[in-house]
C-alpha cells in the first residue's frame, strides 16, 4: 500500500469520509462518540498499511459526501455503487450488500415492495442515497418526497403521513421495533453493493484498493468487522 500513497494520500494523511447515515457501515459509541463500524475497520487497516495517519472526515449522508468528491475534502470513502457516481469517483469491487426496501404504517395496504409503485403513494427517501437514486430511475408511478438526509427521511415520513419511507433494512428494523405502528416490508427492491471509492482524478489508486478489498473480504476481516459492530444481518459481497 505504501506504493500509492502519493496518489491516494499526497498530503501524507489518509482523508477518510465516514458516512454515519448508514449504521451498517459506521455509527459512535454512545458514550465516547469515538467512531466503528466496518468502514472504520477498513480505514484504519489501510491507514496502518500504508504507514500513514488517518483522519475522519464525518458526514450524515451519503449524498453530502458525494457533493464533496471534487473537493478535495476527503481521499476515499466508502459508499454504494452507481452509475450516476461513477462520473465523479472510482469505485472498487464491492465489499458489502445490503438490503433497500420500506417501511409503512403496520395497517397500510401495501404488502410486498413491487406494490408502492402506485398512483398517489408518497415514499420518503434521503436525497443522494443509493436507494434514492435507485428509485429516480425505476419508479413509475409513485412519488418521491425528500429529505436531506436518511434519518430525517424517516422524521418526514412519520410526521407528514406518507404512505411508504424507503431505507436501509436494518436502520428502519431498528426504527419499528421502537415505535410500534409500522412494519418493514420482508422484500426488498434493490440491493446495495458498498464499496470504497476515491475522487475521479485519483482513480490510478483503485487497482491497489481494489486488491486490498479482495485481501479483507477473503481473509474473514470484513465479516469480522460486520460481528464486531453487531451488523450479522449484511452479507460480505462474493
Amino acid at each position: 500500500m505504501q506504493d500509492i500513497v502519493k496518489v491516494l494520500a499526497p498530503q501524507g494523511v489518509l482523508r477518510v469520509a465516514l458516512n454515519f447515515g448508514n449504521p451498517v457501515l459506521a455509527k459512535r459509541q454512545p458514550e465516547s462518540g469515538e467512531p466503528y463500524g466496518v468502514s472504520v475497520a477498513l480505514a484504519l487497516e489501510l491507514a496502518r498499511r500504508a504507514g500513514v495517519p488517518h483522519q475522519f472526515i464525518n458526514y450524515e449522508a451519503a449524498g453530502h459526501v458525494f457533493e464533496d468528491a471534487a473537493n478535495d475534502v476527503w481521499d476515499v470513502a466508502f459508499m454504494a455503487i452507481d452509475p450516476k457516481r461513477a462520473q465523479r469517483v472510482a469505485f472498487t469491487q464491492p465489499y458489502v450488500l445490503i438490503e433497500g426496501t420500506y417501511m409503512v404504517p403496520a395497517g397500510s395496504p401495501l404488502q410486498d415492495v413491487a406494490d408502492a409503485d402506485r398512483d398517489g403513494v408518497r415514499i420518503a427517501v434521503g436525497r443522494g442515497a443509493a436507494y434514492e437514486l435507485y428509485l429516480t430511475r425505476h419508479l413509475k408511478h409513485a412519488q418521491l418526497v425528500h429529505a436531506s438526509t436518511s434519518a430525517q427521511a424517516i422524521d418526514l415520513f412519520v410526521d407528514q403521513g406518507l404512505e411508504a419511507v424507503a431505507g436501509v433494512r436494518q436502520p428502519l428494523l431498528a426504527y419499528a421495533g421502537q415505535h410500534p405502528g409500522f412494519r418493514v416490508m420482508d422484500g426488498r427492491f434493490t440491493a446495495i453493493e458498498q464499496a470504497m471509492a476515491v475522487p475521479i482524478a485519483r482513480k490510478a489508486a483503485v487497482q491497489k484498493l481494489d486488491e486490498y478489498v479482495a485481501q479483507a473480504k477473503a481473509s474473514g476481516f470484513v465479516a469480522q468487522a460486520l460481528a464486531h459492530s453487531g451488523e450479522t444481518a449484511a452479507t460480505v459481497a462474493p
